[in-house]
């Protein structure tokens, strides 16, 4: 390769790389000055500031599709539901139940959990805290993070379906055939704690990631937990078929990826099932109930 050709192929590197570090730059930037005004302590952090922007996080986003299912508004929005009629609108007993369980979980189960993490994490500085991790550490811990929370989640879940374990601990949050979004936190506090929280505290300890890799692993779960239960399949978001689908049936689709439920086969209903053709990112607005259709019987070119 002469010299010319080599600097030809080498500038879109060169420029990837300038991306690559300014992006890097402004991040750095903005963390510090998040810092000054928040402060670098690392207990303090990792304790009171996870606590607060896990909560806040869950309520801000959980809140809006509470809205949707208390005042059945905006109208347009109904279309998207994975099971027409229900909780159209929630029930509002019901609803101030689920409040008061997921409240207690956050504040009584989450602080020793994050205690515990915190001491097993080893000692940081005040230094470390302030110098945010590459973008490949971010990626591969990013990833490891949903590999190890998908099989603990899976074994997690399945052991709370086994016998009397249904029946004192997760039947509680099997109250919900047709779940809300802030229903995701609404459990006994050892369900909240065995499968709600170990298994997104699991990858954080095994790969001793930043906190800001942790909060950001953190926003990621919850907001998919919450949109997964919220009932509605709305477009360029995550289907929430298979995790409703399990509300529905109980034994099917325990996990979160599905990669685990394919290997041991606990999605063969759900594979036969209408569900399973919906199960994908919605990329257009026409909702996907009435691309799949529960019956494909056509009369007169319209659908029954």
């Amino acid at each position: 390769m002469t010299g010319l050709s080599a600097e030809i192929f080498d500038l879109p590197a060169r420029q990837f790389r300038l991306v690559w570090g300014a992006s890097g730059n402004l991040w750095q930037s903005l963390w510090d000055q998040f810092l000054d005004i928040a402060g670098d302590d690392p207990f303090r952090l990792w304790i009171f500031g996870t606590l607060t922007f896990t909560t806040l996080l869950y309520w801000a986003i959980g809140s809006v599709y509470t809205l949707f299912d208390v005042t059945n508004q905006p109208a347009f929005l109904r279309r998207y539901k994975v099971q027409p009629g229900t909780n159209e609108p929630v029930d509002g007993d019901r609803l101030r139940k689920v409040i008061r369980q997921v409240l207690f979980n956050q504040f009584f189960t989450g602080p020793p959990l994050l205690l515990g993490l915190y001491y097993l994490m080893g000692p940081q500085t005040r230094e470390s805290i302030r110098q945010l991790p590459t973008f490949p550490t971010v990626v591969w811990q990013l990833l490891a993070c949903i590999v190890i929370e998908e099989f603990g989640f899976y074994y997690s879940h399945r052991l709370l379906h086994a016998g009397r374990i249904y029946k004192f601990i997760h039947k509680q949050h099997h109250e919900w055939t047709a779940p809300i979004s802030i229903t995701a936190m609404y459990s006994h506090p050892l369900e909240n704690i065995l499968s709600n929280l170990l298994p997104i505290g699991a990858g954080v300890y095994a790969t001793g990631c930043h906190i800001a890799v942790a909060w950001l692993w953190f926003m990621l779960a919850i907001a998919n937990t919450l949109h997964v239960h919220s009932g509605y399949h709305l477009p360029f978001l995550p289907s929430p078929e298979q995790h409703d689908f399990h509300h529905l049936k109980f034994n099917q689709c325990y996990g979160v990826l599905g990669f685990l439920d394919w290997l041991h086969g606990t999605n063969s209903l759900f594979m036969s099932s209408k569900q399973s053709e919906r199960d994908y990112i919605l990329t257009k607005f026409m909702p996907v109930r009435e691309i799949h259709p529960d019956s494909e019987n056509v009369s007169n070119g319209k659908t029954k």
